[in-house]
């Protein structure tokens, strides 16, 4: 995966070759990024994790701090 594959991007040093966390390659990976982040990311963090999944995936719906996958009418 690139690193636009993940909601966070790789801390330098931290890990090498750490490409990022969070992946978002796939729909169901974003929701999953999404509930993860609720539950061990900082607000800051949850907050970038958010907009980057919104971003890559607009039609993804969040209600109620859950991820919903959208209806196909």
């Amino acid at each position: 995966m690139s690193a636009s594959d993940f909601a966070l991007p790789g801390k330098p040093g931290k890990t090498p070759g750490a490409k990022g966390s969070y992946p978002m390659d796939t729909p169901g990976r974003a929701q999953n990024a999404l509930g993860k982040a609720k539950r061990f990311a900082t607000p800051e963090e949850q907050a970038t994790i958010k907009k980057r999944v919104t971003s890559k995936y607009p039609n993804m719906k969040v209600k109620g701090g859950r991820p919903q996958p959208t209806k196909k009418k």
